[in-house]
């Protein structure tokens, strides 16, 4: 392994904490939203507060887990120039195992996520039918 092998990640883990931040302002800005609407708590409010809190633990643990692989694998090149290869090799294998448990935060978190949408959807269904019978 060389110094380029961990420098192949460095674009991506950028992109990818991008990424992780822009979902964080996105709920973010959901929560303040609905903060300021506290006034009409609905049902479907109550029910995303969970859905929400779950979101946010697992952002947090997505941007954590790529941060730490991150440094890792500038860890990894400063190993590799000093020629430590053998604790190169295993800061860089712990740091590809970090980027994978940020990825499946990822994916869980998209789950919750279209959870959260579907309950937006049921909402829309419940005032339709309501419509409807009026």
């Amino acid at each position: 392994m060389d110094l380029t092998t961990p420098a192949l990640l460095f674009p991506a883990i950028s992109l990818l904490l991008l990424a992780y931040t822009n979902r964080f302002l996105v709920l973010a800005q959901l929560i303040r939203q609905l903060h300021s609407q506290r006034a009409t708590m609905t049902e479907m409010v109550i029910r995303q507060i969970s859905n929400l809190r779950l979101r946010l633990i697992l952002i947090k643990a997505m941007q954590g887990l790529g941060v730490l692989s991150f440094l890792l694998c500038v860890l990894t090149m400063l190993l590799l120039f000093l020629k430590w290869m053998v604790p190169a090799e295993w800061i860089f294998a712990i740091s590809i195992c970090l980027l994978a448990l940020s990825l499946l935060c990822s994916l869980l978190e998209i789950a919750i996520s279209t959870k959260a949408i579907e309950i937006e959807l049921e909402d829309l269904e419940n005032l339709a039918d309501e419509e409807k019978s009026l």
